[in-house]
C-alpha cells in the first residue's frame, strides 16, 4: 500500500515551483511575445494588492513638443533581463536599467522621419545580441549593450525600406514605426506608406539579422505570377498603377508552426477604387505566411474592395481555445468595426460562422462596391452597429437640428458607400478597435478597448491640377484640405489641427522641413516640388506671392474626402455614452464575459454622471495576478481592471497621457508596470516620461 505524504503548505509550495515552470520575468518583444497576447505570467501584483501600486521611477527621454503639443510617444518598451529598451517622443532609442530607470545609454540619429514610434525589437544568437530600431525610411540595427550602429548590417548600420517598393510615379515615404518580426536569423519587416495614388508598395519583406541582406519579399499587390489574386485587380499591372496593401500594424508569429500571421492595409487610394475594380487581394486580408521563404500559406480577406479605410488596425491574437470539446489553436483578430473575426491557426478555416451581407450600390461615379461583405456571427459585437437618431446621447443640445442633420445624411450601415452628402460611420472610420489592439490570455479570453463614436466624411471633387501660375489656395485644397479641412479648423479633437494661426507655432522653414519629412500622423510631401511646398507654406502664412507656380500633373483621383470628422457637440461625442469600453471577450463560446467604459470626464462625473468613457488609443496587458493594466484614454489614468469581472481596482494620474500599450517585468524580485506617457492626441498635452510602477518595497 503507497504511504500518503503530507506536506507543510512551505514545502508544497517548493515542490509546485519545482515542477512547474517560472514565469517569463521580461517583457521581450512587442506586446510581450511573439503571439502578440499582451499576456504576463507573472502574479507578485494581483487583484487584493493591486491598490498599493505606486510610482517606482520616472524617466525623461527627451524631445516633447511644449509650443504645439504634437509630439507623441506610443511604445511598447522590451525589458530583457533587467534592461528596458524604448523610444523617446523625439524618436531616439534609448536603453534604461529597468529596476531605477537610469540612462545606458540613448541615440542621436539623423535622418530618422520624425515619424512616432510603437518601439523595437530585440534580436540574440546567444553571442552577441542587436535591438532593431525603425526611423523615417530607415531600419537601423545596434548593438543592444551601447546603441551603437552595427557597420557590418546594410549599409553602415542600416537599411533604406524605399529600396525595392518604388513605382512609376510614386513618392518616398515609407516608415517602419511598428516593432519587427524576428524568426530565428531574419527579421521580418512591415512599414507604414502613404495613403494616396502617389504610394510605395506595401511588399511584407524579410531581412538577415547579421547582413541586412533581402532574403524574401511578399507582393501584397500582385502580379501575374500570382493569377488567383491578379485577377481581383482591374485593369492591368497593379503594381504599376497603385501603392498601400501595406501591413503597417505588425504581425504575429508561431514560431514552432515558422507562420507568420500579417495583417494588410487597404490599396492607396482609401475612399475610391474606380481604378482597382475587384476584390482587390491581398489586400485587407489577414495573411499566414511561411516564416522561412514569405511563401503563402492562405489568406482570409476581411474587406473587399475597401473604400472606407476599413484596414485591420492591429496585430492578431494567438490563441488556444476550445470547441466542440477540443483545443483548437487559433488566431484572432479585431477589427475597426467592432468584429472578431476567429481563424483555425494552420489551415486558415473559420472557427466561428462568416455570413455573406450585402450592402448599398450606390457609390460615386465610377466606383463598383463589392456585392457582399463577409460578417462573423460569432464572436458578438463589442461595438454597436449603426448609429441612428434614437442613439444622440442625452446630453446634447439643439438635438431637432441635429436629426435634421442626420435626416439628411447617409447612415445606419458598416458599409455605406462614400458621396457628397454627408456619410455617418458608427463605430468610426478608427474604430471600434484601434492599434493598441487586444489582450489575450491562456483562457481563450480576449480583452478589448473600443471607441464608440460616430464620423463623419464625404467625397468631393479633387481640385484639378492647377495650370501655371496658380498659388499655394489651389496647392491647399489638393493635399491639405482632407485632413485639416477647407476652412482649415481641423477637426474636433484636435487629431488634424486648426492651420488657421501657424504663424504662432513655427515659422516657414519649420513648416517647408515639415512638408519633407512628415511628422506623428501627417505623412510626407517630398513627392511635391520644392516649388509646390513654399506655394503651401506662403499661402498658409499668408504671404503675398506673385511667384509663377507649376503645379505636378499627379492628381489624378477624382475625388477627394473631407476628413475624419468626429462628431462631437459642446465638447463631447453626439453619440449615447459608452465612448469607450473595455470588453471581455470569450473565444471558446463567442459571448461576452462584460463590458465596462473605459475612461471617464472629471467634469461629468463631478455632476454624479457614471464615467462615459473616452476616446482611446493604446493596448491592455493581462496578467496571472488576475488584472487588466489599461491606459489610453484622454483623461490621462492608468487603470486596473479585475479580469474575471471589469471591476476597477485602482487608478493613477499620469504626467501626460498614456497613448501606449504597457509592459509589465519583474527585476530583483520585484514586479513592475511601465507606461509611456506620450500625450499629444485627443488635444491633450504631449509628454517624454516613463513612468514605472510596483508595490511598496
Amino acid at each position: 500500500m503507497r504511504k500518503k505524504i503530507f506536506l507543510l503548505p512551505a514545502a508544497a509550495a517548493l515542490v509546485l515551483a519545482l515542477q512547474s515552470p517560472a514565469p517569463d520575468k521580461n517583457w521581450p518583444e512587442y506586446q510581450g511575445d511573439g503571439a502578440r497576447s499582451h499576456y504576463s505570467a507573472l502574479d507578485q501584483i494581483h487583484t487584493e494588492n493591486v491598490s498599493g501600486l505606486r510610482p517606482a521611477w520616472v524617466y525623461e527621454s527627451g524631445g516633447v513638443d511644449t509650443a504645439r503639443n504634437r509630439s507623441q510617444m506610443q511604445c511598447n518598451p522590451v525589458i530583457i533581463d533587467g534592461v528596458l529598451y524604448g523610444v523617446s517622443a523625439d524618436i531616439q532609442a534609448f536603453a534604461l536599467d529597468a529596476a531605477s530607470g537610469k540612462e545606458i545609454w540613448k541615440t542621436s540619429l539623423e535622418d530618422n522621419g520624425g515619424t512616432i514610434s510603437r518601439g523595437v525589437s530585440y534580436w540574440t544568437d546567444g553571442r552577441e545580441s542587436r535591438v532593431f530600431f525603425g526611423a523615417g525610411k530607415w531600419l537601423h540595427a545596434l548593438d543592444a549593450a551601447t546603441g551603437k550602429l552595427i557597420p557590418t548590417f546594410g549599409d553602415k548600420g542600416r537599411i533604406d525600406l524605399k529600396t525595392g517598393i518604388e513605382r512609376p510615379g510614386s513618392d518616398n515615404y515609407v516608415s517602419s514605426n511598428t516593432p519587427n518580426t524576428i524568426y530565428k536569423d531574419l527579421i521580418i519587416v512591415s512599414a507604414r506608406v502613404n495613403e494616396n495614388e502617389t504610394a510605395l508598395l506595401g511588399d511584407i519583406r524579410a531581412y538577415d539579422t547579421r547582413s541586412g541582406k533581402l532574403v524574401w519579399t511578399f507582393k501584397t499587390i500582385p502580379d501575374s505570377s500570382d493569377p488567383e489574386a491578379y485577377k481581383t485587380w482591374a485593369p492591368e499591372a497593379p503594381r504599376q498603377r497603385l501603392g498601400g496593401a501595406n501591413a503597417w500594424m505588425g504581425m504575429a508569429i508561431d514560431r514552432e508552426l515558422g507562420i507568420v500571421y500579417a495583417p494588410t492595409g487597404s490599396a492607396a487610394y482609401d475612399f475610391w477604387g474606380g481604378n482597382r475594380a475587384g476584390d482587390n487581394l491581398y489586400a485587407n486580408c489577414l495573411l499566414a505566411l511561411d516564416a522561412a521563404t514569405g511563401k503563402k500559406r492562405w489568406h482570409y480577406q476581411l474587406v473587399r474592395h475597401d473604400i472606407w479605410d476599413r484596414d485591420p488596425p492591429t496585430t492578431p491574437n494567438l490563441v488556444t481555445i476550445t470547441r466542440n470539446g477540443k483545443k483548437v489553436k487559433a488566431v484572432a483578430i479585431v477589427t475597426k468595426q467592432g468584429h472578431t473575426f476567429v481563424f483555425d491557426r494552420v489551415t486558415g478555416e473559420p472557427v466561428f460562422p462568416i455570413d455573406e451581407v450585402a450592402f448599398p450600390q450606390d457609390g460615386v461615379e465610377g466606383e463598383k462596391p463589392a456585392v457582399t461583405q463577409p460578417v462573423p456571427r460569432l464572436p458578438l459585437p463589442f461595438t454597436r452597429q449603426g448609429f441612428t437618431a434614437k442613439d444622440f446621447s442625452p446630453f446634447v443640445e439643439d438635438r431637432d437640428s441635429l436629426e435634421n442633420l442626420l435626416k439628411n445624411a447617409r447612415t445606419g450601415s458598416p458599409y455605406i458607400p462614400i458621396t457628397e452628402k454627408m456619410t455617418v460611420f458608427f463605430p468610426g472610420t478608427d474604430g471600434g478597435a484601434q492599434w493598441g489592439g487586444a489582450a489575450a490570455d491562456p483562457d481563450g479570453i480576449l480583452y478589448v478597448p473600443a471607441k464608440e463614436l460616430p464620423v463623419y466624411t464625404s467625397l468631393i471633387p479633387s481640385e484639378s491640377p492647377a495650370p501655371q501660375g496658380s498659388g499655394g489656395e489651389k496647392l491647399y485644397g489638393m493635399y491639405c484640405a482632407p485632413c485639416h479641412g477647407a476652412d482649415m479648423k481641423g477637426n474636433h479633437d484636435g487629431s488634424y489641427p486648426s492651420v488657421l494661426s501657424l504663424q504662432k507655432k513655427m515659422t516657414p522653414a519649420q513648416l517647408e522641413q515639415l512638408l519633407k519629412t512628415g511628422r506623428g500622423m501627417m505623412p510626407s510631401f517630398s513627392h511635391i516640388s520644392q516649388q509646390e511646398q513654399k506655394a503651401i507654406s506662403d499661402f498658409l502664412f499668408r504671404k503675398a506671392s506673385h511667384e509663377k507656380v507649376t503645379v505636378s500633373q499627379k492628381k489624378i483621383i477624382p475625388f477627394q474626402h473631407t476628413g475624419y470628422n468626429r462628431w462631437y457637440h459642446k465638447g463631447y461625442p453626439v453619440s449615447m455614452p459608452p465612448w469607450g469600453t473595455l470588453t471581455a471577450i470569450d473565444l471558446n463560446t463567442g459571448g461576452h464575459k462584460w463590458q465596462v467604459p473605459l475612461g471617464e470626464y472629471p467634469e461629468l462625473t463631478g455632476k454624479g454622471i457614471p464615467p462615459t468613457g473616452t476616446d482611446n488609443y493604446g493596448g491592455p496587458v493581462a496578467t496571472a495576478g488576475n488584472v487588466i493594466f489599461i491606459a489610453a484614454t484622454r483623461d490621462e489614468k492608468i487603470r486596473a481592471f479585475d479580469r474575471r469581472t471589469g471591476n476597477k481596482l485602482w487608478e493613477h494620474a499620469l504626467p501626460a497621457a498614456g497613448y501606449a500599450t504597457p509592459s509589465t517585468y519583474m527585476v530583483n524580485g520585484r514586479q513592475y508596470v511601465v507606461i509611456a506617457c506620450g500625450g499629444g492626441k485627443l488635444t491633450t498635452k504631449s509628454g517624454s516620461k516613463y513612468v514605472a510602477f510596483s508595490l511598496p518595497e
